[in-house]
């Protein structure tokens, strides 16, 4: 937990303008230089004596957490407004913010999980003249942010403030003595990959229990990329289909080349892993090359140099079909300082804190705003360009149909995942897992 106190007067300007130009190249090489008209900020009256507690995920980065808390400390002393923030574990902020939505007590301000806040989205306060205002100054939202932050009515009941994408993070020199110059595009080369990489006594190792992050990454492009989903553009349920089956023995002779003892991973348990040498090749954010690199062990800090990131291969649906852990910021009803808490989050995502943000995170959160490809955290370093299109490039869970509180829900209860580590624990065959997916999630899809 950590406390902001201290109070001046509120000296937020209205600052720069998005990006007049379009494309990645431009935003990247003008971003500084090229800006819309001004876009007047919106009038907040911040309530007298208002006071936050904002819940946001615990770091998996330090810079992450680090910038948060200088960014909010100058909100505190910018606005006066008291700031709490409390940093929970990933396995318990889902449940924390429902009990908080569920009683109407508790943070006023929440970075939630994925479409989490689609589970109570009458509990929320209203973000669209925010939102708008963001979005006119910064380049435009991409398409992935307004889907998450849009309610069934059109406004925003949340602000996607940023993505960790589940890239392939690899030790490159292990990769080219498996007969690879880079990870394969493709996943029958893929697959011949990890057999090789087994036979070098150099495994792979990916997440099968139920993490939030990477768990939930790359089980969701096993199944997309075979052309399934759990539900169609009706949000009908359809997991029980060829395609999930095709994609389930794909998997099954994926994870037969795995490290043992996956079936059990959590989040942090890849890249402990990874950093150990005792795998060689992950799906996780990038912070297992910033681990490395801010290592006080010389030969931990070694292997950032061997240490590379791409792009997960296609499967036979024949386009990218990549997942990312997405943090979604909303405003319950209950607080007492709605304008503060708008205020606040404005101010988060301005320019002036986004940025350095972004970068003591390397890169960590990929940006939902378009003007934001143009922070130079995605040029300084090659090895950050794998993440730098997370949100312009991702799927959303609950694809293909809409979010709600059966998507958020199905998500929640770890359905893929689990379906996918039945399989590849031998405990049942891809038609049985399949089936028993079709039921869990007719449950909160009910017709």
């Amino acid at each position: 937990m950590t406390k902001f106190t201290r109070r001046d007067t509120l000296k937020i300007g209205v600052g720069a303008g998005a990006l007049a130009g379009t494309g990645l190249l431009g935003y990247r090489s003008a971003f500084a230089e090229v800006m819309a008209a001004d876009v007047p900020a919106p009038k907040l009256a911040i309530e007298n004596g208002a006071e936050l507690r904002v819940l946001r995920p615990a770091k998996f980065v330090q810079g992450d957490e680090t910038q948060f808390l200088a960014n909010t400390e100058r909100f505190t002393k910018e606005t006066g407004v008291k700031v709490r923030v409390d940093n929970e574990s990933w396995e318990d902020l889902r449940p924390k913010t429902a009990v908080a939505a569920n009683i109407g007590s508790g943070p006023d301000v929440v970075l939630a999980w994925n479409d989490d806040p689609h589970q109570y989205p009458d509990k929320l306060i209203d973000l669209t003249e925010v939102a708008e205002y963001l979005g006119k100054k910064y380049g435009g939202w991409y398409p992935i942010a307004e889907r998450y932050g849009k309610g069934s009515d059109g406004k925003w009941i949340a602000m996607p403030i940023g993505a960790s994408g589940g890239a392939i993070v690899y030790r490159k020199s292990w990769v080219n003595e498996a007969g690879y110059d880079e990870i394969p595009t493709d996943i029958d080369n893929f697959l011949t990959l990890a057999k090789n990489l087994k036979k070098n006594n150099h495994p792979m190792g990916f997440a099968l229990g139920n993490a939030q992050g990477d768990g939930n990454t790359w089980t969701h492009w096993l199944i997309w990329s075979h052309g399934a989903a759990l539900v169609d553009e009706n949000n009908k349920v359809i997991i029980d289909s060829p395609e999930t089956i095709a994609a389930l023995e794909y998997g099954k002779q994926l994870v037969d080349q795995f490290i043992p003892g996956t079936l059990s991973w959590l989040d942090p348990s890849n890249n402990k892993a990874f950093l150990a040498g005792e795998i060689s090749l992950t799906s996780n954010g990038i912070s297992v090359y910033y681990s490395a690199k801010n290592s006080p062990d010389p030969a931990v800090k070694a292997l950032a140099e061997d240490i590379y990131h791409a792009r997960f291969p296609v499967g036979p649906v024949g386009k990218p079909t990549e997942a990312g852990l997405l943090v979604n910021t909303m405003v319950f009803k209950h607080t007492k300082y709605p304008n503060a808490a708008k205020e606040y989050l404005r101010f988060i995502f301005e320019k002036e804190q986004y940025e350095p943000w972004q970068q003591a995170s390397i890169g960590y959160w990929s940006h939902p705003l378009a003007a934001y490809a143009g922070n130079p955290i995605w040029t300084e370093d090659p090895k950050h360009e794998a993440y730098s299109e997370v949100m312009k490039n991702m799927l959303w869970y609950g694809y293909r149909g809409s979010l709600g509180y059966a998507s958020a829900a199905t998500l929640a209860d770890f359905i893929i995942n689990n379906m996918v580590a039945q399989v590849c624990s031998g405990r049942a065959t891809p038609k049985e897992a399949a089936a028993e997916a079709q039921r869990r999630a007719e449950r909160y899809y009910r017709t």
